[in-house]
């Protein structure tokens, strides 16, 4: 069995998850296509990294990412940084030949995602941006019965995806909330989640049409390099600007005919981690929701007139990844679960010498839709999604 050494750039809450995964997936998915071999992780400082190192199981440390993409002893490099260096990352370890995962959104802006989508293509290596929520069996569900045309033709898709860690205004400046290191608010952080889905099963967007705003202009400055991710610390302290967005939201027109809406805050007080949709087609209806994230409810036309209503199927052994999970439905799985499958299919793909998506070019068609729906945003306008070419 192929061993395969990681090096692993961040050391949050990411880099957490991430390194679950790699420790996980062999007990999960056995035999395993290639073990991944925690070798070294990269973080801000030595201090850092050598605890990061001690807590996710990692043999080496250093401040130095590059030293990661240059040692010849390392086959994949995984970025789980804030945005602003994804795509110096993946450059240049696609030019040093290593096989990449990277956390999403690929990228602050579609230049920056064709950057580092040219650079994979002309590296020949296999690549991934890290889209976990659809490697939810339930979501794979979803796909399979809309592939066998359980559902007929899709008509319409509307997807949500609400938090409310950001609600309170004297929650701290995280980098998340900085366009120079976000790129984008919601729309980033969280939406391309739902764009990535709505691609995923519905197709290709064709146009958007877009409002976004900014709830909270300022906030106060973090103390501390971690990523608080909006716990409240106080307010009385300086404050800085906010200059992303809290709150999107989109009408789509898609390609093959289906039209739809994506909404996303991260200001909406009771919501946790609620991302949803409902498809309808000519021959029934899918919803799903997140944070009963075992289910899929489903309503087909075919049912009689005396039973047609949403019945709820709890994941399991007979369905998408079933096998290498749990052995009773409804026993339930985690966020942790997403992650173990994505690492799972992502090395699957290196030892095949096959693709795996979401890819980088997933997360590039994702950043030219981020794109339409800002200029939409800004004109009022219906504005075309461009494609990749």
């Amino acid at each position: 069995m192929q061993h395969l050494n990681v090096g692993l750039i961040g050391g949050g809450f990411m880099g957490k998850a991430h390194s679950l995964a790699y420790a996980a997936m062999p007990m999960f998915f056995w035999p395993a296509p290639a073990l991944p071999v925690r070798h070294t992780i990269a973080e801000a400082t030595d201090e850092l990294a050598a605890e990061a190192a001690r807590r996710f199981g990692f043999e080496r440390s250093t401040s130095d990412w590059r030293s990661v993409v240059n040692d010849p002893d390392i086959h994949v490099v995984d970025i789980a940084t804030p945005n602003h260096l994804h795509a110096e990352i993946a450059i240049a370890a696609a030019e040093a030949g290593k096989h990449i995962i990277s956390e999403k959104p690929l990228a602050r802006t579609s230049a920056e995602a064709k950057a580092m989508y040219d650079a994979v293509t002309a590296a020949g290596v296999v690549n991934m941006v890290a889209f976990n929520y659809r490697r939810t069996p339930a979501i794979s569900l979803a796909r399979k019965f809309i592939e066998e045309g359980a559902i007929g033709r899709i008509l319409s898709f509307r997807g949500t995806y609400l938090q409310d860690w950001s609600a309170n205004p004297d929650s701290p400046l995280s980098w998340r909330f900085q366009k120079s290191i976000a790129g984008s608010g919601a729309l980033g952080d969280i939406a391309t989640h739902v764009i990535d889905i709505a691609r995923y099963l519905v197709g290709e967007f064709g146009s958007v049409n877009a409002m976004m705003e900014t709830w909270i202009p300022d906030r106060p400055l973090q103390t501390g390099g971690a990523d608080s991710l909006g716990n409240a610390r106080g307010g009385g302290g300086p404050r800085g600007a906010v200059d992303v967005d809290d709150q999107v939201m989109t009408m789509i027109r898609f390609d093959n005919g289906a039209i739809g809406s994506i909404e996303a805050t991260r200001n909406g007080y009771g919501r946790n981690n609620y991302i949803t949709f409902e498809i309808h087609g000519t021959e029934g209806s899918i919803v799903f929701n997140y944070e009963r994230r075992d289910e899929l409810q489903v309503c087909f036309a075919s049912d009689g007139d005396d039973r047609r209503g949403f019945r709820t199927i709890y994941t399991g052994p007979a369905h998408p990844n079933g096998d290498a999970l749990w052995p009773i439905p409804a026993l339930g799985i985690g966020y942790g679960e997403t992650k173990i499958i994505e690492a799972h299919d992502f090395f699957s793909a290196i030892a095949d010498g096959t693709g795996v998506s979401p890819n980088f070019a997933d997360g590039y068609a994702t950043a030219l839709i981020d794109d339409a729906i800002e200029q939409s945003a800004e004109t009022g306008l219906w504005v075309e999604v461009p494609r990749i070419g």
